[in-house]
Formats: C-alpha cells, sequence, structure tokens
C-alpha cells in the first residue's frame, strides 16, 4: 500500500474533542507534526517510538505576522519526513478547513506529487458556542452565522472583509481577533452595527481555564484589556450572545479535577477536567521479571492489582514465547472492575473480583478461600503497596510479587490555579505524593475525594483529610 501524508484535526482544547478517525490515524503515525495549541495529552496517544515535533520550534511568532515564514518550514519538514519513507500526520488545532492555512500546505504537498488525505475535527467556533451555552443560530435571533478572521495576512494592500455584509449577518463568530478587537467593533459600528450589540469571548475554550467575558460592540475592548483578556480566544457577536446567561452549563457545574489515570467517566452532572499526575512507563531491564514468569506454570493463583499488570504481564508472556496455556490451571483475581476488564481484552475472565475495589476487599475476598500453601503471582508496580502481599502472606499464601512496570511523575505537568477547582480526586497514593510535590496543598474549602483506603490514607498523612 503506497503511503501518504495526512492532515488531522485535532479540536479546539480538551483532548478528546478529536474524531475518532483522526485518534486512530494518531495512533498508526511515526512523525507526529503538530500545532502548539494541541492538548499535549493528546500526544500520550502516539507510537512510543513515534517522533513527536511541535511547530512552535521551528521559528513560529505566536499570533503575529511570523506565520508566514513559519508554514515554509513547516511544509518542508512534512515533505522531508515523507520521502524518508514515514507515516506523516499533520495535526492541526481545531479544525483542517477553517482558517488553517491548508491550501498553502496543500499546494506544497501537490507540488511535490506527495499524496495526501483531509480528516475534518471539530472548529473552535461550534465548540466555544457548545462550553458557552451560546447557540450561533437561533430562529428568534439568527438565521445566518459568518466566520471571519480578525487577522488577514499583513502583505495584504486592502482587507478582504465586507463590514457592510458582516455587519448584516446575524451571528458574526471572529477567529485570531483579540489583538484587533478595538477596531473590529469600531468598523462595525461604522458599518451600521449598533453599538449595543451584545459580544462574548471566549478564551482557552473547553479547558478548566476557559472564561466568558461578555459585553458590547461599545465596551468589550476595555472590558478586555482590564480582565488581561488573551488567545487562543473566539468572539461571537449577536444577539444570541444574551442565551450564554440561561444555558452555560460549563460555568455552573462543579468543576472537579482528577488526577488518576483512569479513563473519563461520564454522566455525573459535575464538569471533570482529567490531568494524570502519574506516568506508567516499562521497566528498562526485564531480566528479573522474565526468569520469575518462565514459572508462572507453577502457580495457583494470578492476582491483578491494576490493568496495567496485566498489560505488561501479557507483553512480557508473549516475548518470551509463552501464551495463556501455560497457566491453565491457575485461577484469576482482578482487584476491580477496570483490571477485569482489561483481562477480557487478552481473552481472560477473572475467577475472582471483589465488590469492594481495593486490596483491602481483595484480601477479606480470599478469606473465604483456603490459601494456605498455594503459591500466588502478583505483577506489580515499583510504587505498589506492600498491603496486598502482606494480607495474603497472613493467610498462608505463598507469595511473589515482581516489578512489572515503574510509577513516576511526568515532566511537562501544567501550572495549574488550584481556586478553579471545587473538588479534586485522587486515585492512588504516588498520585497524591506527586500532586503535593507539584502544586503544594489546595485551599481548605477544595473538596477532597480518594478512591482506595490505601490513597486515603496517603492523603491523610498529607493533611488533605483529617
Amino acid at each position: 500500500m503506497k503511503n501518504k501524508v495526512y492532515l488531522v484535526g485535532a479540536g479546539p482544547g480538551k483532548a478528546d474533542l478529536i474524531t475518532v478517525r483522526g485518534l486512530e490515524i494518531l495512533r498508526q503515525a511515526e512523525v507526529v507534526i503538530y500545532d502548539y495549541l494541541v492538548d499535549k495529552s493528546l500526544l500520550n496517544e502516539a507510537r512510543v517510538d513515534a517522533q513527536l515535533i511541535c511547530c512552535d520550534k521551528l521559528g513560529k511568532k505566536r499570533y503575529s505576522d511570523g506565520f508566514i515564514r513559519h508554514n515554509d518550514l513547516v511544509n518542508k519538514l512534512v515533505i522531508k519526513k515523507f520521502k524518508q519513507g514515514k507515516h506523516v500526520i499533520r495535526l492541526k488545532s481545531g479544525d483542517v478547513s477553517i482558517f488553517s492555512r491548508w491550501s498553502q500546505e496543500l499546494e506544497a504537498l501537490t507540488k511535490e506529487k506527495i499524496p495526501f488525505e483531509l480528516v475534518p475535527g471539530v472548529t473552535a467556533a461550534s465548540s466555544a458556542s457548545a462550553f458557552s451555552g451560546i447557540p450561533l443560530t437561533d430562529r428568534r435571533f439568527a438565521a445566518s452565522c459568518v466566520f471571519a478572521t480578525g487577522h488577514e495576512d499583513p502583505l495584504k494592500k486592502e482587507t478582504s472583509l465586507d463590514w457592510e455584509s458582516l455587519a448584516k449577518s446575524g451571528t458574526i463568530v471572529l477567529y485570531m481577533a483579540v489583538e484587533n478587537l478595538g477596531k473590529i467593533s469600531q468598523r462595525l459600528i461604522a458599518a451600521g452595527k449598533s453599538k449595543n450589540t451584545a459580544v462574548a469571548i471566549i478564551q482557552d475554550v473547553s479547558l478548566f481555564t476557559q472564561k466568558v467575558l461578555t459585553g458590547t460592540l461599545a465596551d468589550i475592548a476595555v472590558k478586555a484589556r482590564r480582565e488581561k483578556i488573551r488567545p487562543p480566544a473566539i468572539i461571537i457577536i449577536g444577539e444570541v450572545v444574551k442565551l450564554g446567561k440561561q444555558f452555560d452549563w460549563f460555568k455552573k457545574n462543579k468543576k472537579v479535577l482528577f488526577t488518576g489515570i483512569s479513563k473519563d467517566r461520564f454522566f455525573g452532572q459535575e464538569s471533570v477536567f482529567h490531568l494524570p499526575v502519574i506516568k506508567i512507563i516499562p521497566l528498562k531491564d526485564y531480566r528479573k521479571f522474565d526468569k520469575e514468569l518462565k514459572s508462572i506454570a507453577d502457580f495457583d493463583w494470578l492476582v491483578f492489582s491494576s490493568r496495567y499488570g496485566v498489560q505488561y504481564f501479557f507483553e512480557r508472556l508473549r516475548i518470551i514465547g509463552f501464551d495463556a496455556r501455560v497457566f491453565s490451571q491457575a485461577k484469576i483475581a482482578a482487584i476491580g472492575d477496570s483490571t477485569r476488564r482489561r483481562l477480557l481484552d487478552f481473552g481472560m475472565v477473572a475467577d475472582l473480583v471483589p465488590k469492594d475495589e481495593s486490596a483491602h476487599g481483595l484480601i477479606n475476598v480470599f478469606k473465604k478461600i483456603d490459601i494456605k500453601g498455594k503459591r500466588v503471582f502478583i505483577p506489580r508496580s515499583d510504587l505498589s503497596d506492600k498491603g496486598l502481599e502482606g494480607g495474603l502472606r497472613k493467610q498462608g499464601a505463598e507469595v511473589t510479587a515482581p516489578v512489572a512496570y515503574k510509577n513516576i511523575m511526568p515532566q511537562d505537568l501544567p501550572d495549574l490555579n488550584l481556586d478553579l477547582f471545587d473538588e479534586i480526586m485522587f486515585g492512588s497514593p504516588s498520585g497524591v505524593r506527586n500532586f503535593i510535590k507539584r502544586y503544594g496543598r489546595p485551599a481548605k474549602k477544595t473538596k477532597i475525594n480518594c478512591i482506595g483506603d490505601v490513597t486515603r490514607r496517603e492523603a491523610k498523612k498529607w493533611q488533605l483529610l483529617k
């Protein structure tokens, strides 16, 4: 199959706004050339060996005129990597077709006769609308909606914007307009738009730092300067802005910061922001683990205390040339539902899953089973609590618990304003420690929620809980 370049819209803000198709392409790419506005957590979905290149490192001057020179550098890099035989994805913020300069990139590819495919993404306008509760159209106020740029090519002698036509539109959505907002407001008023027309600026769309500022054409520029509004931001102009006060679900929802590595949970009434403060990585040397694994047929129970234990267990099993038949006589225990479901991915059905999804719950369930003299294998993290091993040993089991993976703190954790959150949730003791090390203690008014007794004890140790 011949190769081609993919231009993929990553969506604005939150990493999970990328399309399913875009995500699958990202997971297969060997080279990922991405806009600096792309959420860095999305890059965790790339292959372990993928080359990740931020366009910001190529000399772009943000929000300003450096785009022109910058485009040439990006195009040359895409072409170079493609000609090296690499599977290349150009990951663009928002949608690929709206104010993304795709024509310049496609012209460069076409000139070199390089095949390409475009994958649409959620554009910032629709995301800003959804996350602010401001509809872009409404049968009462706006039967039309126009997208316009607030930052045209600086080399153009005349503007391409027809301000008189824009002023007549029901809703106007401006991209890249924060720097020129005062001039734009004046031009719209001069073109006939009422100075009392409602305006909203949505900064950091969909992120926990999202900020919505409202005003009118007459005062919005002054308000924006006073509130220190900065790019990236979308500006919505029109009577529909007034509906945001009623429909702004994002502002009204309780905001919860989840620091674990489990997948997002939906259908709660709160808005959950996922910021893992731990990172799972493989060991550099698996000789010790593999030595224990080669005698897996001798064990009576395999106990998995996390889905990562499952992942690395089966990965190493394959590497040493074994499969599940080798432990067909053993029984399997999983600490909780997430681990149970990960076992199913490998065709394994857990024999034992406690209702209390914790080491304590697992130990209590085993008390109902005679495991005296039974050999138990537990693949674990380098930082795992020894409570599970100790609890099973007290019941007479012979426990082998080799380290299968490492638990570390990510190096690129962003700065946070903890006052933005009503609640912080921890999923592991290491998560508590890493959070304290990076961010310190949150305000006393912030509710702390912990998953499991071990995590709760660690939170109490650091005086996050009484």
